[in-house]
């Protein structure tokens, strides 16, 4: 039984160029490994954000919930953004 299947694919000039650029210096052997490394690097980001979601943004919601005090109004992170934004300047 087959383990692969064979799609065919339409890109826009733009990508084609990087696939073929990819497979010309040698970074990829072929097309078909740098497509396969697109889907790849999705599900590795898909389990990054599903990891963080679990690990910490759940907690974080959780322990806002449990404690509303715990809140920084809008006001003053925008501020302190601001004051972040300039210093960076």
């Amino acid at each position: 039984m087959r383990t692969t299947q064979q799609l065919s694919i339409t890109l826009p000039n733009e990508l084609a160029d990087v696939v073929k650029a990819k497979v010309r210096t040698g970074k990829c052997a072929t097309e078909s490994e740098v497509t396969r490394d697109g889907p790849r690097v999705l599900l590795a980001r898909d389990r990054a954000v599903e990891s963080w979601l679990h690990s910490q943004a759940g907690p974080a919601y959780d322990a806002l919930k449990a404690d509303p005090s715990r809140a920084v109004p809008a006001d003053r992170v925008r501020a302190r953004l601001a004051a972040e934004h300039a210093k960076a300047r």
